[in-house]
This record gives structure tokens, sequence and C-alpha cells, in this order.
């Protein structure tokens, strides 16, 4: 069977950061993941399927894959799969119908386990059935398309019935088999969307005349729509560090502190009285300085964790500098500085669900611990303080004793005047981190 995973969407939706297939954690990106798991469920032949912002990067990290660029990107999974489906399958146009391969239509953006993977394969190859589709079993609504079922065979998708309403408890994911791409493809031409559903009117319409069946999963599925949703995948991730690993070339101080679970990389430094309490990963030359502790958290590489900074349940992307800080239950882009005491705040006072402005809809993130999400190349100032669930865009400057009350536009400078928060255009940049290699080298 042939995937085909799905990466050109824009990423909108992951302001202050950008491209969510590429975003490191752990040391892979959810491009990596994603494979990953389709290899480890016996998909031998996996296409990517991206647009010009994305592919080149994706081809240097899967450079084995075969990739396709979605022509149009305005037209959705329907676009991706017009511009696909006729290259992937090619070579098979020699064969009858009824030999061609089976593809697998699987979400960039969704994360599953393999065996989800195996038992929508073996689902799609029972006799009588023209494809499957996966779907997580739900206790409580889920904002998404829930299918309608007769016995096993989907007559239907209902997106966002309302609660109280939904036809059964199952939400579609993203992990589709059409054992005919042939016909998929057919069906795809055919179909005129006013809108970017194309794809989901393209299901409407097989539904009616083929087979299709629900294959329900009550496995762990972690989509990643919004930033915040990275924290959730990170403790997936870090679940999965069975045993410690330190590099041979990691140099650990006497008195400090390694517990649990922890992979120290290539280069890395702990230094004295530091503590590091696993699961964690600590990317290639990194430094962990005095009186530090990181719990529960993915550091990049060539990262300074500073004197008696405490990074928790965090993702830090790469260059990442700080001293004195407190950065909990947040994700950091690449070259961000953080000044001696800086902190981010992660708890409301009253202890409830943390929200966010996209665009302009207020939406609930479904945490209580949310810190923030901070673009790449930005720089905050001492004592800066950020109130739990910020946003800052990338190449913001925020001066000495800022209190972050709310989201910060790309390219701002921030400072306090009178007591009120003053915005204005940011007319220098963040130096490269190659040019910090001269303090590093010090360290």
């Amino acid at each position: 069977m042939k995937a085909l995973l799905l990466l050109a969407g824009q990423s909108k939706r992951f302001w202050p950061l950008h491209e969510k297939s590429l975003f490191p954690i752990c040391g892979k990106t959810l491009l990596e993941i994603q494979v990953g798991n389709l290899r480890a469920a016996g998909v031998k032949e996996i296409v990517l399927v991206g647009g010009r912002h994305n592919l080149e990067q994706a081809k240097k990290i899967q450079p084995d894959l075969q990739v396709i660029e979605q022509e149009d990107l305005s037209l959705g999974m329907r676009g991706a799969l017009l511009s696909a489906l006729p290259l992937s399958f090619a070579n098979d146009v020699a064969l009858p119908s009824i030999e061609r391969e089976p593809v697998m239509i699987v979400g960039g953006n969704d994360v599953v386990e393999p065996q989800a993977y195996k038992a929508l394969m073996e689902a799609a190859q029972k006799k009588g059935t023209d494809g499957a589709l996966l779907a997580k079993r739900v206790s409580t609504y889920f904002p998404g398309g829930y299918l309608k079922l007769n016995g096993e065979r989907i007559e239907t998708i209902i997106e966002k019935p309302g609660a109280g309403k939904e036809p059964s408890d199952l939400v579609t994911i993203v992990a589709h088999v059409h054992n005919s791409p042939e016909e998929l493809l057919s069906t795809l031409q055919k179909t005129k969307p006013t809108r970017d559903d194309g794809y989901e009117q393209a299901l409407a319409a097989l539904f009616k005349t083929k087979t299709y069946c629900a294959v329900p999963y009550e496995g762990p599925w972690l989509p990643v729509k919004y930033p915040w949703h990275l924290i959730a995948l990170l403790q997936h991730e870090l679940k999965k560090i069975q045993k410690p690993s330190i590099h041979p070339t990691a140099v650990i101080h006497p008195t400090a502190v390694i517990d649990g679970n922890v992979i120290l990389e290539e280069g890395v430094r702990v230094f004295a009285h530091a503590t590091i309490v696993g699961p964690c990963i600590i990317g290639k030359r990194s430094i962990v300085a005095n009186n530090a502790l990181v719990r529960g958290s993915s550091v990049g590489p060539d990262s300074v964790v500073g004197y008696s900074t405490e990074i928790k349940s965090s993702i830090l992307a790469s260059h990442v500098w700080t001293h004195m800080t407190y950065i909990g239950d947040s994700v950091i882009g690449h070259n961000v500085s953080f000044g001696g005491g800086s902190l981010t705040g992660n708890l409301r006072l009253d202890e409830g669900e943390i929200s966010s402005v996209v665009g302009e809809e207020k939406i609930p993130t479904g945490l209580t611990k949310f810190g923030c999400i901070i673009g790449d190349d930005c720089r905050l100032g001492i004592r800066t303080t950020l109130n739990p669930g910020i946003k800052i865009g990338r190449g913001t400057f925020i001066s000495s004793g800022v209190l972050v009350d709310r989201d910060i536009p790309e390219q701002s400078y921030v400072s306090m005047k009178g007591g009120e928060m003053l915005v204005r255009e940011n007319r220098t940049s963040a130096p490269l981190p190659e040019a910090r290699n001269k303090f590093k080298s010090g360290i």
C-alpha cells in the first residue's frame, strides 16, 4: 500500500511558529514522527505532498522519499490529491484497475500510533470493502467530523453537529484508505466545490455507491493544529524514552544530578549542581549551567540553560539562551534570548482553563498549565514577565521590565511607559546564532 502524506498546509493557525511539520521536538520533526509511525506499521512507500514553502526543507529531512508539489494550495486536500494521484500512480497506468495498489491518505498533522494504520489497512482488505476511515472514539463532544453509520458501513460525515446531536461517538481522523485510486481521482475531478471542502464532497459521493467501513481507534490521537498542541505531543514523545542515553562526549560535573530517562547528545555540558529530571532530552552542544533545573522537556541543540534557570515541560527549538529564567509549559522558537530574571506565567490565579486569541476568535486551549509561544529571532530584556498563554511574533524585541499581557505582532519593539505597554515597529534584528559563539566559548 502507498501512503500520501499531506503537508501542503500553510500553518496559519500555528502562528507565531511556522511550518508545523518541520518544527523540532525531541530531536525530530513532526514529519519524521509521522514517517516513522507509517514505516512501523509496514507502509513501505510514502509520498510527501507539499507546497513550495516547505518541500525543499522536507526533502532535506527525508531525502529517500518521493515528493510532489501541490499546484493550487487554495483547494485544500482536493488540490493535494489532484496533484499527487496522477503522478504517484503513473507507473500503474498499464495495469487493470483491479490490480492497482490502494492508497492511504494521511494528514500531516494527526499523530496516531502505528497499530492504528495497521488496523486501517487490514479493514480495507476485507472482501466487499472499497475503503476504510480511521475514527477516534470519543466520550465528550469534539468539534470535528462525526461518522454516521449503517452497521459498519459509513453513510456520511457530519461536520461539527454540536453537543448532543452527534450521530455516533466516532470522529474521523485523516487516515483514509481508498482501494481504487482511479475511482477517487475521477470523483475528485467531477466535484465542483465552492470552498476548500472538495475532498469531503468527494467522500460523500463515494459513500453513496461504495462500501467504506469505519475503523474505531481508542489509542492516543494528537492533532497538531495550534502551537500549544505541541505541549501534549512533547509528553507523548518523551514517554518513548525508555532508558538513559549519555553520549561519550557529554561532560557532567560530579555534583550534577541526572535522574531518570535522560538523553544527553553529543557535546552536551552539565555544570555543577545542575539537575536534569527525565524523561528529557538535551540536544547537541547545549549547556545546562550551575544550579539549573530541566524536567520533562526537549532542549534543542546549541542552547544555554543558564544559571539558576528552570525549564519545565517545554520545547526549546535551538540556540535558546536563558539566565535566571523560568520557562514552564511553553514552546520557544530558534535564536531566542531571555534576559536575567525573565519569567513565564503558566497558571491563572483561579487555576482555570487558559484561552488564546487566534485571528479574531478566542480559543479555549484545554490547558490549565500553558506558558507562552515565542517565534524565532526574539530578544527579551531583563525582568521581562509574560502572562499565561502569551504569543510573541518572530523578530520581536521586548525591553527590560515589561509585563506582557497580550499577544505581540511580528517585528515589534515593546517597552513600558507610565505603567502602559507600548508596541511599535522593531527597527533592528537579532544577531545570527553564530555571532554568539564568542560568548559560548567563554562559558
